[in-house]
């Protein structure tokens, strides 16, 4: 007879079930630590002089008498022991300003004392001279070349695809349909601002403990600023509070600022930024500008079409490239075009660096394509869930890049489940007979929308992520991953994985934390990869670690979780260390051309339909989201707690996309870099938020999963702005949309009929 052990372990799965979270009880209890909790003997704070104009030469650096300079260490240009600047792609954003300034946040000096509350007088009592230059402030600005501020044309990036004859179809359109669509710049406000503290050591080199995404980056940085090799360069991921793509890249800036501190005071040193400057210097959604033409038939058919996307850069070329990348590539959305070229571009502006934000571009391209199919909805006369419906990409047919859609899924169905979910022909019906009386009116708008999971085209393969799972002393299993947590559930998704693939519990499991003296490189957290990507290939790991136990003659099959434990114990005494590891290797059939920029964008896409509710206040302009319902196909759901949270905080982000985060800018300059003036939603702004699943087998993922983090990010806008368009029958093609628009708009239509809103290029 089976042992009630046995039997347990056997017939209970551990993924798919909402197991609870790994940090939960460090954070419940506050005895998680994050940067700014971490206290080292005989630290220093370090803080950062930075530029206050947007484009100029250095002149001469001046140093007020009143304060204690001896106190202080500075650290400027001649202190750095390695090359100039921050590693990533095209490494031109320097650690520190030599000669010339591009953005009003530039690091110029850095200082560091051991009273933290000394630092603000001495950075205020650093004198600057410069001799300004002309500055480039928009897309436009940058496009038209009156002052060339990056290379030879201000262009980061381009790229272009061509799918067909585009130039054939505009003779046999009945309808062509022309439209313009921006968005604005979004700040990440991850709760936990950005921090770091360093140490140095002539015989052990570097060390950093720091709130980021992605340790190795920070790694790669730090061996070229401070001129140290692989082994002299340790970095360790603290507790982090959030990041959304806000700690991708800018980490190895501040990490680089406070090791060189570190360096030359000899003392280890903290940098933790306050909330004004964390806002005012750090990275944001990338602005963007998007322009479509499009062929249709008489019955709304798609024939083909142009589409031109420009997102603002800002004064570094950063992550500019792969945000550019996913953006074009997510351009067409879940649409069948027969033809289409698109042209996409990159710009520099004397702005800080744009970075990355959860989504990296797909939000601002997939905005324009939905508020587009609406427009094309309008001209042809048909419903958006109709026009949506009529070109729909089908399993068989390709992509704007020519991937073929191998996967099962029907959109179709998808969208009628939302449409049902969200009694939205009901709603219509009440919507309408409402007529224009009343001092609110409602709206309902659609979007439908996919995601590519892991890194584009070749980006996986030249990854090439390794990660180990190892056993423990007490028969347990230790993952082994330079994937992070922030919030999201990495930790624990992770260790669901590892569980279900050696048919332990889960509490058998733990995870290292995420430090490059100890665990291999698995690559960034970020484009929806950890559980996709990162969880096969820990899947992969795990499965060799339990064939090895059965190689050695330790365990049989089927085991129970506590025959596992025992082989495990026996095989460190007998052996000692017990260790797998699994390499990424290229699935077959993921073909991918960098040069035509064509082929197999992303091994697989999670797919969605969001359903906006909206009522307009005619009094106050201003537009509440009363209802929403999420629906996505997603592969495996993990862990559907997590997974819910996902969908949730995505659409909550999307809502602020889409109506309340306007950045001021001045000259280059975040005028409103505080909580107080920055506007996001709150509680009292958020609906119920009706999040539902589709489940279909990802083959290329850990047990069928894809990835979801940043899907629910791509959708809330458009269908929001859609709804917004269905109350007033104004269409409003920017975002965020602010009351004062609506008000202008309002304004303007109840005015004579030349001052009306018309659809242009329609014929």
């Amino acid at each position: 007879m089976m042992s009630h052990s046995l039997k347990s372990n056997l017939g209970e799965k551990i993924v798919g079930k909402p197991t609870p979270r790994k940090e939960g009880p460090g954070k419940v209890t506050g005895e998680a630590r994050y940067i700014d909790d971490l206290s080292f003997p005989d630290m220093l704070y370090g803080a950062t002089v930075r530029s206050q104009i947007a484009r100029g030469m250095l002149k001469k650096i001046t140093f007020r008498p009143d304060v204690p300079w001896s106190e202080f260490v500075v650290v400027s240009v001649p202190d750095i022991p390695g090359k100039n600047y921050i590693a990533l792609i095209e490494n031109d954003q320097p650690c520190l300003a030599e000669k010339v300034v591009n953005h009003p946040e530039e690091p110029i000096l850095l200082l560091a004392h051991p009273d933290r509350y000394m630092l603000p007088n001495a950075v205020a009592a650093v004198s600057i001279e410069y001799e300004p230059l002309p500055a480039l402030f928009s897309i436009e600005e940058s496009e038209r070349k009156s002052e060339i501020i990056w290379g030879q044309d201000n262009v980061f990036k381009s790229y272009q695809i061509e799918k067909g004859d585009v130039d054939a179809i505009w003779a046999k359109a009945d309808y062509i349909v022309e439209g313009e669509y921006s968005t604005g710049a979004q700040e990440q406000l991850y709760i936990e601002t950005q921090g770091v503290i360093a140490t140095y050591d002539c015989e052990q080199g570097v060390t950093v403990w720091g709130s980021m995404q992605c340790p190795y980056y920070v790694h790669k940085a730090l061996m070229v600023v401070c001129d140290l090799p692989e082994d002299k360069v340790r970095v360790v991921q603290t507790e982090t509070g959030g990041a959304f793509g806000g700690k991708e890249e800018y980490p190895s800036m501040i990490a680089a600022h406070a090791a060189l501190l570190a360096r030359k005071s000899g003392r280890p040193v903290k940098i933790v930024y306050d909330r004004a400057e964390d806002m005012a210097a750090t990275t944001k959604r990338h602005p963007s500008r998007t322009r479509h033409r499009t062929a249709l038939t008489k019955d709304g058919k798609i024939l083909g079409g142009e589409i031109e996307f420009v997102i603002d850069g800002g004064a570094y070329q950063t992550l500019s490239p792969v945000v550019l990348s996913r953006g074009t590539i997510h351009a067409g959305g879940p649409y069948h075009w027969p033809a289409v070229r698109i042209i996409a571009k990159a710009l520099a502006t004397n702005a800080p660096p744009h970075g990355a934000f959860r989504g990296f571009g797909a939000p601002q391209s997939l905005f324009a394509m939905e508020r587009h199919m609406d427009r094309i909805a309008r001209t042809v006369k048909v419903s958006p869930a109709e026009i949506r419906r009529r070109n729909f990409l089908k399993p068989g047919q390709t992509t704007i890049t020519e991937q073929t859609i191998s996967e099962p899924i029907d959109l179709e169905k998808l969208l009628d489940r939302a449409l049902v979910l969200s009694d939205y022909e009901s709603k219509k019906s009440r919507f309408r007979q409402q007529g224009k009386n009343g001092k609110r009116k409602g709206g309902l708008g659609i979007a439908a929308f996919l995601h590519g999971a892991g890194f584009t085209g070749s980006g996986e393969r030249y990854l090439s992520s390794v990660v180990g799972i190892e056993g423990q002393p007490n028969g347990g299993v230790r993952v082994l991953v330079s994937s992070t947590e922030f919030g999201q559930g990495t930790n624990t998704v992770l260790c669901q994985i590892a569980a279900e693939a050696l048919g332990l519990e889960y509490g058998d499991v733990a995870i290292a934390q995420p430090d490059t003296a100890q665990v291999p490189n698995s690559g960034p957290t970020v484009a929806s990869r950890t559980a996709m990507v990162v969880g096969k290939l820990l899947e992969s790991a795990a499965l060799g670690l339990k064939q090895t136990l059965i190689r050695a003659g330790m365990l049989g099959e089927p085991y129970a979780a506590e025959e596992f434990r025992c082989a495990c114990r026996a095989y460190m005494e007998r052996y000692g260390e017990l260790r797998s590891l699994a390499r990424y290797e290229q699935p077959d059939g993921i073909h991918w051309d960098d040069q035509k920029y064509r082929g197999a964008a992303y091994a697989a896409f999670a797919w969605a339909v969001y359903v906006a509710e909206v009522s307009v206040d005619l009094t106050a302009y201003s537009v509440s989201v009363d209802d929403f319902v999420a629906l996505q196909e997603v592969g495996r759901v993990i862990n559907p707690v997590l997974a819910r949270g996902q969908v949730l905080g995505g659409v909550a982000q999307g809502i602020g996309f889409a109506l309340y985060e306007k950045v001021e800018w001045r000259h280059g300059r975040m005028q409103n870099s505080q909580m107080t003036n920055y506007i996001v939603p709150t509680s009292a702004d958020v609906p119920p938020i009706r999040v539902y699943f589709e489940e279909i087998a990802n083959q290329h993922g850990a047990f069928g999963a894809k990835g979801i983090g940043e899907l629910p990010m791509d959708g809330p806008a458009p269908a929001i702005v859609n709804a917004v368009e269905d109350a007033l029958g104004i269409p409003f093609n920017s975002i965020p949309l602010m009351p004062e628009e609506i008000c202008e708009a309002l304004t303007a239509a109840a005015g004579p009929p030349s001052a009306g809103h018309s659809f242009s290029g329609v014929r």
